[in-house]
């Protein structure tokens, strides 16, 4: 029974016509959905990497102050003293 009326959608000219716009449009379709989806990966990879270079920047900033600190109590007062603080 299915196969006989598998076999007239196949034998019939519109039939053939429709499935192959059909298919068409499922392939087009497809590929937009896919797109879409590489888009969203893509933006979520960009904000991944605007985080991590702030995280970055500001660790940065961190050793850098760290590296600049004075090192004990006299050399915090002598700073102080000399307004280089």
């Amino acid at each position: 029974m299915i196969g006989t009326l598998l076999g007239g959608i196949a034998t019939s000219l519109w039939m053939r016509a429709a499935l192959r716009y059909g298919a068409f449009a499922l392939a087009v379709l497809l590929f937009l959905l896919a797109l879409r989806r590489s888009g969203e990966r893509t933006g979520r990879l960009a904000e991944r990497l605007g985080t991590l270079e702030k995280t970055n920047d500001v660790q940065r900033r961190m050793l850098d102050a760290a590296a600049r600190r004075p090192r004990d109590r006299n050399e915090l007062a002598q700073r102080l003293r000399d307004g280089r603080f």
